[in-house]
């Protein structure tokens, strides 16, 4: 099955570099040099992951990105120069995937595309084993340490975000866009506090506390999870 990426990159030399790297018999690439060429392929070309540079000579990145989230959970990686942390609570708050910052290896290019493709093609995984844990999101079952506990909606979707962003700090303002996606106008500031707060209490395991993290002034971080938890569901 083909996975296509759009690479919306200005810099051509940089371009060639990154199909070198990620050139796979079951990847096609399709390269964006302004952003009106980037918007032109992702309605024509339907991608399935978006490399996405921040500085184009006819805009922001961030502005393509704040276009792509409200139509799309498409993955998203970020390619800056911006190293300021700014930029990155930005790029993230706006819905993106992942962050990296040039210069950068190809090498840990290539291992981030192939983190994100994993997380999202398997994206239809159903239950998570691990660390005292099993989340069996088909069938709505959570368990903590063999015992069944009760999570509410807001819950479920904030622990699925955590499960699939495993060791990434996730702003505030994003995780309340992803949490309360029903066009609510207004969400009580308190409302995520409240929900990690109740979540945290939920998932405490003995001896070892919660895996949710706060990181003061940016948002939360799920700190225990391996990707290699999630398996297929059981029949």
């Amino acid at each position: 099955m083909q996975y296509r990426i759009l690479v919306a990159e200005d810099d051509r030399s940089l371009n060639q570099g990154i199909r070198l790297a990620l050139q796979r018999e079951e990847l096609t690439f399709d390269f964006a040099y302004t952003l009106e060429e980037a918007q032109r392929l992702w309605q024509e070309k339907n991608p399935d992951m978006v490399l996405l540079d921040v500085n184009f000579p006819d805009g922001s990145g961030f502005d393509f990105l704040r276009e792509l989230r409200r139509s799309s959970n498409i993955p998203v990686l970020v390619i800056t120069a911006n190293d300021m942390e700014i930029d990155e609570v930005t790029g993230l708050t706006l819905g993106a995937d992942d962050y990296i910052t040039k210069p950068f290896s190809l090498m840990a290019l290539r291992a981030r595309v192939e983190n994100i493709r994993k997380r999202t093609v398997g994206s239809q995984r159903q239950l998570y084993e691990a660390e005292g844990y099993r989340f069996d999101f088909e069938k709505l079952e959570f368990w903590v340490e063999g015992q069944v506990i009760p999570l509410s909606a807001p819950e479920q979707k904030l622990l699925r975000l955590f499960l699939s962003h495993v060791g990434q700090t996730l702003p505030r303002e994003m995780l309340s866009k992803r949490v309360w996606m029903d066009g609510a106008e207004y969400v009580d500031e308190n409302a995520l506090s409240v929900t990690v707060s109740r979540l945290r209490k939920k998932l405490e395991i003995r001896g070892k506390g919660s895996p949710i993290s706060t990181v003061y002034g940016v948002g939360y971080v799920w700190r225990w999870a391996r990707e290699e938890a999630w398996e297929e569901p059981i029949k």
